[in-house]
């Protein structure tokens, strides 16, 4: 439970730092490179054991980790795209609903309880993901903008799924730190060709404030992800409650963060949101 908490915290963290990028003008996209390359440097830090190329080339997990490498970076300009098109709100309850993909899989192939209560309780969570998450004047609009949401959403799936599937069938319990530093060691690697063909394009300014911040967003997203592999290790709790209380929370606290520390308006609707998300968490934790 306590990995899961540092994993909330973690994920809470990213949000922070989002936000300040934009308060002191950070480039997002160069920051997002350094992170990358931070978040890999982390992982083999943190990796107690020799590092071999043979090794993880050689690992059952080596061709997973290279495509969870080209969907994080896939899916965070999905995020940003969908933001940009559709309102942060919609991106926000695209990514964070994404959740029920990794809980129907932990049902059908873990063979993972599927009781009256955690059912009700993931219904009660989407919902409350929805609610936190929108603003009072935003609204879906199905007919037009499609596209993005769905895609996102079916990317934060797969990757949420992906990493549960890995982890249990391929990761050791000591190896968590080289499987994530391979993962943002690819996502780093797209990163840098994106930017060299920026720099061949002559669309390229470097901001230098983009490289403390970059290193600051890649230790807490390699520990976000370190967290959560951890957290899924843990026998005591399913991988589908493990989902959901995540999500969740990481909405929640992510909203009141927003209110205490940017001022940002927080509706009636905001607050049931968050009551309902608390209930939830309750429900499929106790489940």
């Amino acid at each position: 439970m306590t990995y899961l908490l540092l994993s909330i915290l973690a994920s809470t963290a990213l949000f922070v730092i989002f936000k300040l990028f934009e308060r002191f003008k950070i480039n997002t996209l160069q920051a997002i490179v350094v992170n990358y390359i931070t978040a890999s440097i982390s992982g083999f830090v943190s990796y107690d054991a020799t590092i071999s190329i043979d090794y993880i080339t050689s690992s059952k997990w080596f061709v997973g980790a290279i495509a969870l490498g080209f969907l994080f970076i896939t899916v965070f300009n999905l995020m940003a795209l969908t933001a940009q098109r559709n309102g942060l709100s919609v991106a926000s309850v695209a990514g964070k609903m994404s959740v029920v993909i990794p809980v129907i899989f932990g049902f059908y192939v873990y063979n993972e309880s599927a009781g009256a209560q955690k059912i009700i309780g993931i219904i009660i969570a989407l919902i409350a993901v929805y609610l936190t998450a929108v603003k009072s004047k935003s609204t879906f609009d199905f007919k037009q903008g499609l596209l993005l949401p769905f895609l996102l959403f079916l990317g934060s799936g797969v990757i949420d799924t992906s990493i549960k599937y890995l982890e249990t069938k391929y990761v050791a319990s000591n190896g968590i730190p080289i499987f994530s530093a391979t993962i943002f060691g690819f996502a780093a690697t797209i990163g840098v060709l994106i930017l060299c063909f920026k720099i061949l394009k002559k669309n390229f300014k470097l901001d230098k404030k983009s490289i403390p911040g970059g290193i600051v967003l890649g230790v807490v997203n390699y520990y976000s992800i370190y967290f959560l592999l951890k957290a899924l290790q843990y026998e005591g709790l399913e991988s589908s409650t493990i989902f959901t209380v995540n999500n969740v929370a990481i909405v929640m606290m992510s909203t009141l963060f927003g209110l205490l520390l940017f001022k940002e308006h927080i509706s009636k609707k905001n607050w049931f949101g968050i009551t309902l998300a608390i209930i939830s968490i309750i429900l499929v934790t106790l489940a």
